[in-house]
């Protein structure tokens, strides 16, 4: 009897030193429900909502057939000039995806990306102090702010650096345990990243901010008191410290197949005055939307947390939270990381009264949560279903498509089988949907890769698509197939000329040739 009650003892033991690693933590649950959310239901179609990825798997699949990064593009009819493909490692992991599983592995790399960057931010929001409601609240505010660039493009990666970036640094300053030897992640992380994505340069934002305060920390105490004497030599270390590791980290950079030119054609694209008042994602954001309203909360919350509780903040979260709130406001593409940096600094600041106890004790049971096996499994489960197809079994579970009611899917579907073979003219926002349709038999005139094609090129491709005065000069010798918005302003007037002829159209778009082209195609066809 006494044996049966040991071993049933001992039974009840294992189980509950199983029980960590088997029950899923709330950051858990957070990333199983968005990857599911994100593959299973409609919005993996909003992933694939720019068309810009089209050629991002074009790229890849030709640096894998070529085994060379590009330095010349091979998409575009235009004469041939030099090209940077500042994200070709990441165009080598969607070519590989796409070529496996497909569009449905493209939707699952970039839904991954998003799963793990949220449940990253409340794993922080709670190790910096937030209570598990608040961190649950603010993570949810964040994503929804960022939903504005849910979207199949590099940059979601850039948000999981950043992240990683920030929790080292604030570790450092925290003097966490370990915090600085992980400092010397950062150059290891630096190649990764500036062949990933061209938005590398906040890492070193985030460096000098760290540094900026670290050094004011420094002037500003003094040596004869003994308190303020060891925080002043530790804060002259952690300059010291940060300043090796930004040197390391700049050397790393260089590390990409262009060298410092990629820095300095990175300079030049966003510090020109054309493209950030003419492309629409560099705009200041619209508070129509919805992303964008849920910014603007967020953004709320925070001037009300830092008014009231904002003497508790360190200087590096005071010049990050301004940070943050101008790169927001400035351009519209920069909210997700505004709002993920705002959430990290905020959440901390806020209690809920009269649930204090009960927010302890879920904030203690979710820390013992340690094995996170759910994500695990979700993660290879969701990848199996993408390399089947989609299915499970005979039922299907993932469908990833381009939108049809946004892409000109049918109309190029027309062209493809037409027999069309001169370069194609859409607008630059449908330009990489042609490139993953239509390439290698027929080339693109424009795409969105505008710092490609330079601000003369864009002011001309402008002024026809706008139909202003001289708009027929770009498009007499460079395409004489068209695929255009049918209610785009340039489809009216194409309708009305004689030299242009409407050969196919949809309820999204119009196919022109030009007449003498389609009387080419008649005869060829009688004979």
């Amino acid at each position: 009897m006494a044996d049966g009650s040991r071993s049933s003892s001992l039974t009840g033991t294992q189980e509950n030193a199983l029980l960590p690693w088997l029950m899923p933590s709330v950051a858990d649950l957070i990333f199983v429900a968005l990857l599911a959310t994100l593959l299973f239901t409609p919005l993996s179609v909003k992933l694939l909502g720019d068309a810009g990825i089209g050629w991002h798997i074009r790229t890849g699949q030709l640096i894998l057939e070529t085994h060379a990064v590009p330095h010349v593009d091979p998409f575009s009819a235009q004469i041939r000039k030099p090209w940077i493909a500042w994200e070709w490692l990441y165009d080598v992991v969607m070519g590989r995806l796409e070529r496996s599983a497909g569009l449905n592995g493209v939707v699952w790399f970039t839904a991954l990306a998003i799963a793990s960057v949220f449940a990253v931010v409340f794993r922080l929001l709670v190790k910096r102090g937030a209570d598990v409601l608040v961190a649950l609240f603010m993570t949810l505010l964040a994503m929804s702010a960022s939903t504005i660039h849910f979207l199949a493009r590099p940059h979601v990666l850039s948000w999981l650096f950043v992240l990683v970036w920030y929790r080292i640094l604030d570790s450092v300053e925290a003097e966490e345990r370990h915090g600085r030897r992980r400092l010397w992640l950062l150059p290891l992380l630096m190649p990764i990243w500036v062949n990933v994505h061209g938005a590398f340069p906040l890492g070193f934002v985030l460096l000098g901010i760290f540094w900026l305060a670290s050094a004011w920390t420094w002037l500003r105490l003094r040596e004869s008191r003994i308190e303020e004497s060891l925080q002043k030599i530790a804060a002259g270390k952690r300059v010291r410290q940060l300043t090796l590791v930004g040197l390391a980290s700049a050397v790393a950079s260089l590390v990409n197949p262009y060298g410092w030119h990629l820095h300095v054609h990175i300079y030049s694209y966003l510090s020109n005055r054309f493209f950030m008042d003419h492309i629409d994602e560099f705009q200041s954001p619209n508070f129509h939307g919805i992303a964008q309203r849920c910014f603007l909360v967020l953004l709320l919350i925070a001037v009300a947390a830092l008014a009231a509780r904002g003497g508790s903040l360190r200087l590096s979260h005071i010049l990050l939270a301004l940070f943050a709130v101008y790169a927001a406001l400035y351009s519209s593409r920069n909210i997700p990381i505004s709002s993920i940096f705002l959430a990290a600094i905020v959440g901390p600041l806020i209690s809920l009264p009269g649930t204090r106890r009960f927010v302890q004790r879920m904030g203690v049971m979710d820390s013992t949560r340690r094995g996170h096996l759910w994500p695990i499994v979700a993660t290879v489960a969701t990848l199996m279903i993408a390399l089947n197809g989609g299915h499970v079994g005979s039922t299907p579970l993932m469908e990833a498509n381009f939108d049809a009611r946004r892409m000109p899917v049918d109309a190029v579907s027309f062209v493809a089988q037409s027999g069309v073979r001169s370069p194609v003219l859409s607008p630059d926002y449908w330009g990489g949907y042609l490139i993953y349709r239509l390439y290698p038999r027929n080339k693109v005139v424009i795409d969105d890769r505008h710092d490609f094609y330079g601000e003369p090129f864009l002011r001309s491709y402008l002024t026809t698509m706008h139909v202003e005065p001289d708009w027929e000069d770009f498009i007499k010798w460079r395409s004489s197939c068209l695929v255009l918005p049918r209610s785009a302003a340039l489809s009216a007037v194409l309708s009305k000329m004689p030299e242009w002829k409407p050969v196919y159209s949809d309820d999204v778009a119009i196919v022109f040739v030009r007449s003498e082209i389609e009387a080419d195609r008649d005869r060829v066809a009688d004979h």
